[in-house]
């Protein structure tokens, strides 16, 4: 039996009889945290009547081709199996957050007012080196937008927007409220939608950002990933043997979350404001609503299961060697340099110049030179990382623990997103696997060649190292006999 044939009665929980019939805006829903979102929406909580997505339109590909494209995603199979009829619950909207009022035609904008129940806004630009002019429009020209659209929303019960919990990082202390901007964001909008790209560009050097959300921890599938967003990145650069030194503060602890267990928090606060917010409101004297001050959500490690990023790193570089890969063209060798001078002085040993011998080797033979250039974009993404490693935050958790403990024992089963309950030995060993097979595109088949090749590397990784040692020994020997 399919999931769209379970009808409402006292077998479905609380959480479920909340989406029941309900009608969906999703932005971001094309992207990493939207995928999972439309998931588990669709396996977990039956009876949904529409979920109109945002879509932005492509050059060559219209808003219908790209969600087909997306939902050729093997992440989606376990869905197509339980509800095979999906697609007659989705409705694609033309939009992009880049253009004002979300650029939503006025009758698409009328169907959202007249239908829309619940609002998940997750559209973001993520990358650190987004100019300013984007990431103001994107992140907080369309937040505001997508609040006065819900405004006019007929029959709205619950908003969620989804952001950073770095958004404020500044501070070391990070509470659930809301901080007031250190100015006035009307004008900042408009200053940044004025202001030359360039003198943008001087202005601001490099923008903050840190992907913390990861790879899936048990579904649909555990260890799908589908971005090298984050210590993502570092991971795969470490199991292909390019990068080979990162600089972590050992003790300090890594704040990352598995990508579903994100979802399910965000599905249950979506409920969980809809129920604070009609069991709560009161009126004045005069008939008017009183203003309720909105809830926020951290959705991070818990304080007592929490991982260091020594203990982070020591364990994907052990899974990354019980669990080699094909794409590899180096031993794993990368290490934590909490040290400054001896993290750079790693760079230049154990990046740049064997970078600078390979591109000449590419050179004389006629190849084009391609180390050295993805060493220094390496090495952009690698400082933005340091900055988050290198420093600790404190974030206040009160309101998603509660919202935990509100959940029925069936709801937490559900919809699981306990992070004290968090297995990091078992996540960290299917995120390397997940990083393995869904971004290198190299599937467990191949194991036993990648093993066999690994063992190669190995010895010549060993061969290397003795090699080095006999040249700094004959230096040393040399500069010996010419001081004595």
């Amino acid at each position: 039996m399919y999931i769209e044939d379970v009808l409402i009665d006292e077998k479905l929980t609380e959480l479920q009889n909340f989406y029941y019939g309900q009608n969906i805006l999703i932005t971001g829903g094309t992207g990493f945290l939207g995928k999972i979102l439309l998931n588990k929406l669709f396996t977990a909580c039956p009876g949904i009547d529409q979920i109109y997505m945002l879509v932005r339109q492509k050059k060559n590909s219209n808003v219908t081709k790209r969600l087909e494209e997306i939902f050729n995603d093997p992440i989606f199979d376990t869905m197509k199996m339980m509800k095979p009829k999906f697609r007659h619950h989705i409705i694609s909207i033309p939009g992009d957050c880049m253009l004002p009022d979300l650029g939503l035609s006025p009758e698409d904008r009328r169907i959202l007012i007249e239908n829309v129940n619940i609002v998940f806004h997750m559209a973001a630009t993520v990358r650190f080196d987004e100019k300013l002019k984007i990431a103001m429009q994107i992140n907080a020209a369309a937040a505001r937008d997508i609040m006065l659209l819900c405004n006019e929303m007929k029959n709205l019960k619950s908003c969620l927007h989804i952001s950073t919990a770095y958004s404020y990082c500044p501070q070391a202390r990070i509470e659930e409220k809301f901080y007031a901007a250190p100015g006035d964001t009307k004008n900042l909008i408009l200053l940044t939608e004025c202001t030359p790209d360039k003198l943008l560009d001087s202005m601001t050097q490099m923008q903050i950002s840190l992907h913390t959300v990861i790879s899936t921890y048990n579904e649909p599938v555990s260890g799908w990933i589908d971005n090298f967003y984050g210590p993502t990145g570092v991971i795969a650069g470490a199991a292909t043997g390019i990068i080979r030194t990162v600089r972590c503060r050992p003790h300090g602890f890594a704040d990352m979350v598995p990508v579903d267990m994100c979802v399910n928090s965000i599905i249950a606060a979506s409920w969980d404001i809809a129920k604070k917010y009609n069991s709560t409101i009161t009126l004045k004297e005069n008939g008017e609503k009183l203003t309720l001050t909105p809830k926020v959500y951290n959705f991070c490690s818990s304080k007592e299961n929490k991982i260091t990023w020594g203990d982070f790193t020591n364990k994907t570089a052990n899974y990354g060697t019980l669990y080699p890969t094909t794409k590899a063209i180096w031993y794993i060798c990368y290490a934590n340099r909490p040290n400054r001078i001896m993290h750079l002085l790693s760079i230049f040993c154990l990046h740049y110049l064997p970078a600078t011998i390979l591109d000449c080797f590419s050179l004389i033979m006629g190849k084009k030179p391609r180390l050295l250039k993805t060493y220094k974009k390496i090495h952009r993404f690698m400082h933005v990382i340091e900055y988050f490693a290198m420093r600790q935050w404190d974030f206040g958790i009160d309101n998603v623990r509660d919202l935990w403990n509100s959940l029925s024992e069936r709801d937490k089963e559900l919809f699981f997103f306990d992070m004290n309950q968090l297995d990091w030995d078992r996540f960290l060993q299917q995120y390397i696997l997940g990083v393995r097979r869904y971004l290198l595109k190299d599937p467990i088949e191949t194991m036993p060649e990648a093993l066999s090749r690994w063992n190669r590397l190995y010895w010549m990784h060993q061969i290397a190292k003795f090699a080095v040692f006999i040249v700094l020994a004959q230096i040393a020997f040399f500069i010996f006999l010419k001081i004595f």
